[in-house]
C-alpha cells in the first residue's frame, strides 16, 4: 500500500491544504471508480501526488468502509458523508484552523496539471474567495423550457468547470455553516456573496465518470513522457 506524502514532497511556499474528495459510491460507473487502477496505480493516488505536490496538507475523504485501508494514504483520512457537499464539510473539520487556503479536489479527476493546482491558489493568494479551472464548452448547448421547447444558449459565453477549486478557508468554511448542497464548493460561495474568479483549464483534465473515460484517461497518460505524474 502506498504511505503517505514525505516531508520531503511537500511544496514551499504555500500554507495551502487540500480536500481530495473520493467518498462517491460510482453508481454510474458500475463500481467505486476511483479506486480503479489507471496506469499502474489507483485514480485517487494520481490525485493524492497532485495535491502533496501543491498543498501544505491533505485530507482524504473516503466512504466509512474504507477509512481504515486507506489510513495513511494523507494527513486525514476520514469518512464522507451522503452527498459530495457533506463530504467536503467532513474534510474541513480536520483542517487547522489557521490554514487560509483550501483546495477542494474531485479525486476521479486524476490528470489536474500541477499548473492547475498552482493558478487556483495564486488566485485565492491574490484576494478571491474562489477560483476555479474553466475550459471553452464546444458543443452547443440549449436549455429545455417548461412548454418542451428548446432554446440554444450562446456558447461564448459558456464554460465547462473543472477541479482543483481553490477557496479562501473562512470563505469557504461559512458557505458550507448552512449545509447547503450544490454540485460544486464554487456555487455554495457564490450563493453567500463571495467572488469566484475562473482560471485556464486545461482539456486533458478530465474526469472519469464511465469505464470509456478510465480508457481515455489511459491514453492521455501514456502521451505524457515515461507516463510521470501529470
Amino acid at each position: 500500500m502506498p504511505s503517505g506524502p514525505a516531508e520531503a514532497d511537500r511544496p514551499n511556499g504555500t500554507t495551502a491544504w487540500a480536500v481530495v474528495v473520493a467518498g462517491g459510491s460510482g453508481a454510474r460507473f458500475g463500481g467505486h471508480k476511483q479506486f480503479m487502477l489507471l496506469a499502474g496505480q489507483e485514480i485517487v493516488e494520481w490525485s493524492l501526488q497532485a495535491a502533496a505536490r501543491a498543498c501544505a496538507g491533505v485530507v482524504l475523504v473516503v466512504p466509512t468502509d474504507w477509512v481504515e485501508k486507506y489510513s495513511g494514504r494523507a494527513d486525514h483520512v476520514v469518512a464522507g458523508g451522503p452527498t459530495r457537499a457533506a463530504s467536503v464539510r467532513a474534510g474541513l473539520q480536520v483542517i487547522p484552523g489557521d490554514v487560509r487556503v483550501v483546495v477542494v479536489h474531485d479525486a476521479v479527476r486524476p490528470l489536474a496539471s500541477q499548473r492547475t493546482w498552482a493558478s487556483v491558489i495564486a488566485a485565492i493568494e491574490e484576494g478571491a474567495d474562489g477560483a476555479v479551472p474553466c475550459v471553452p464548452v464546444l458543443d452547443t448547448i440549449k436549455q429545455r423550457q417548461e412548454d418542451g421547447k428548446l432554446m440554444t444558449l450562446d456558447r461564448a459565453r459558456l464554460v465547462a468547470v473543472q477541479t482543483p477549486q481553490a477557496f479562501s478557508a473562512p470563505s469557504l468554511r461559512a458557505a458550507h455553516a448552512g449545509e447547503g448542497e450544490a454540485t460544486d464548493d464554487a456555487a455554495l460561495v457564490e450563493a453567500i456573496g463571495g467572488q469566484v474568479v475562473s482560471v485556464a483549464g486545461e482539456p486533458d483534465n478530465i474526469k472519469v465518470t464511465a469505464p470509456h473515460d478510465l480508457a481515455l484517461a489511459e491514453f492521455l497518460l501514456s502521451l505524457k513522457p515515461g507516463v510521470g505524474a501529470p
